[in-house]
């Protein structure tokens, strides 16, 4: 169809730390955002456990959808993204029987290496291939198996579909979502039957899965209103949105927030043994893409640093950059420690400027003075994360990538953006900061049949946003 003159769109976008409700309004090819509402995500300790307040979770997207329908008289459509590997598990009438763990809750710690006595990890990697993580869906279903057998469990729903479903009352897992799961053929993508047997799991537990834009139907708290199944996991919403030109080539991809994803869009699965042992994942994307990928800690550290100093008075990001550019100038050129941010000591909540310190000394590097020292030498371990990864991108691909996109949160940090480029000696082209937002709500705007001919969502992200360019240091000497 012809696209209107203008026309809205809600995307909720829920972030392990913080949430938003974004409303996009589409004006012929730029995409116009203001966001209505945030707020922190909700955890709850309970017992040393971890899980996400789910009453208080959906209670704020009411008041966001409240928000997006006071402030668009033309509201279309909606539709929620989220974090991978959660999920929800609901009893017989449809109802939660618990809240959701988080997937920092330690009750999966040994559980992947356990399962590699029933299905070899090469096994496990040829079915899906899915990077081995300790808390991906499949070893928590693995837990709540032979530990919550009381729980009376029907079916299972992954934290965005199951928010989807609350708006909708269709029970769906969207193909991205699914993938992360450990559980997807990724050749059919489908519940791999057979794998999920020898695990002593039926696929029935789980709902059909659909494709990314599928519509699943008036929203029950505003019928007018369509509910979509966009890319429910966030990092395929923003991969979507990556503002790659038409015909650009050989570009790979870093989805920054409180994990980094580093990888490069195919359109088949990788699944060699160099693939494997690099942990390397095969995702579904848009449009029957893989989003081939390492999952990398992002900005996580440093945001449970942020949580530690606040508690000391108010500080804005755009402090501790600072701080971090004035740690920069004191080295003098020299190199920051260089820190293991996939350490396990760094994935749990906790005193992480203790625990970053006590790295440096385990580890006989020089230990940060202060804040911007501290924050200086995890942006630094940031990039050459990003490095090593990318080497390995490249051997395992055999393709070199001349233009690396970086998006979300990090395109802010200008010294994380130069500090990129000068570890993978690559251009890096940064933005959009709401790259995930922007990719829900054009997969949104296209299902609905609101593009001209002939527009592709690449292009309307490109002229909808403000992109930063930066060059190796040694190109700009």
């Amino acid at each position: 169809m012809t696209s209107p003159e203008s026309t809205s769109y809600l995307a909720f976008d829920l972030g392990a730390s913080t949430s938003r409700a974004i409303l996009g309004t589409l004006n012929g090819n730029v995409l116009e955002m203001v966001e209505l509402h945030r707020f922190a995500t909700p955890v709850l300790e309970e017992d040393d456990q971890l899980f996400w307040d789910l009453d208080v979770m959906w209670t704020e997207l009411q008041v966001g959808l409240e928000k997006a329908l006071a402030a668009s008289s033309d509201l279309r459509s909606l539709s929620v993204d989220s974090w991978a590997v959660d999920y929800v598990t609901l009893n017989a009438t449809g109802e939660p029987v618990r809240n959701p763990y988080c997937y920092r809750d330690p009750r999966t710690q040994g559980v992947m290496e356990r399962s590699f006595e029933t299905v070899s990890a090469e096994d496990i990697y040829t079915v899906t291939g899915i990077q081995f993580l300790p808390f991906n869906t499949l070893y928590q279903m693995m837990v709540e198996r032979d530990k919550e057998a009381n729980l009376f469990a029907t079916t299972h729903l992954t934290i965005a579909d199951f928010l989807n479903y609350q708006f909708s009352g269709v029970k769906a897992i969207e193909v991205s979502m699914a993938s992360t799961t450990q559980m997807m053929d990724v050749h059919s993508r489908q519940w791999s039957t057979s794998l999920l047997e020898r695990f002593g799991m039926a696929a029935s537990e789980w709902p059909d899965i659909v494709k990314s834009g599928s519509r699943l139907g008036p929203a029950l708290q505003a019928p007018e209103v369509e509910v979509i199944a966009t890319c429910s996991h966030d990092t395929g919403s923003a991969v979507a949105a990556t503002p790659a030109a038409s015909g650009e080539e050989n570009w790979a991809f870093i989805s920054c927030g409180t994990w980094s994803c580093m990888g490069a869009e195919r359109i088949d699965p990788l699944l060699t043994d160099a693939a494997r042992t690099a942990g390397f994942t095969n995702e579904a994307g848009l449009d029957e893409t893989i989003r081939y990928l390492k999952n990398l800690t992002g900005l996580w550290a440093l945001q449970e640093c942020m949580r530690e100093w606040r508690r000391s008075g108010p500080l804005e990001w755009s402090d501790l950059q600072a701080e971090a550019q004035e740690a920069r100038a004191r080295f003098q050129g020299l190199q920051p420690p260089t820190i293991n941010l996939e350490d396990s000591r760094f994935l749990a909540r906790g005193p992480m400027a203790s625990r970053i310190k006590d790295y440096c000394r385990e580890y006989n590097l020089g230990v940060p003075d202060n804040r911007g020292e501290i924050v200086l030498a995890v942006l630094s371990s940031i990039a050459e994360s990003y490095a090593r990864t990318l080497i390995e991108l490249e051997s395992t691909t055999g393709i070199v990538y001349k233009r690396i996109h970086l998006f979300g949160g990090g395109s802010q940090n200008t010294l994380l953006c130069q500090l990129t480029a000068n570890a993978l000696d690559r251009e890096i082209v940064a933005g959009p900061a709401e790259a995930t937002a922007m990719g829900n709500l054009l997969i949104q705007a296209r299902t609905m049949g609101d593009f001209s001919p002939g527009t592709r969502i690449r292009d309307i992200v490109r002229h909808s946003s403000d992109l930063g360019v930066y060059f190796p240091d040694s190109e700009r000497n």
